[in-house]
């Protein structure tokens, strides 16, 4: 694990304890601690199912809280951001022909 997603995982970690009893439900709270945790054990985001519907449940809890008027935009984005940092980087390769 590299130390950019172990600072990402603190961070979410610390959102949790500082803002999430005050504006999460109970389970909105685990969801959000079993992504971050599936990402920061993942090794390969497009082979491991559980971490990619964790990161999913996860953008799309932030997505609601905002639609719903519960947390501000950057809030949300912010946290998403953080929860995505814990896991691996998506390498995408890129092929180019020749013109």
């Amino acid at each position: 694990m590299s130390p950019e997603r172990s600072q990402a995982y603190h961070r979410v970690l610390k959102t949790l304890h500082d803002i999430g009893p005050a504006k999460l439900q109970p389970d909105e709270q685990e969801l959000i601690r079993t992504a971050a945790d599936s990402l920061v054990l993942c090794f390969d985001l497009f082979a491991d199912d559980a971490a990619t519907a964790a990161l999913d449940d996860a953008e799309t809890l932030c997505r609601a809280l905002v639609q719903r008027g519960r947390w501000q935009s950057t809030t949300a984005a912010r946290l998403a951001a953080d929860i995505r940092a814990c896991g691996p980087e998506i390498e995408i390769e890129i092929e180019l022909e020749a013109a």
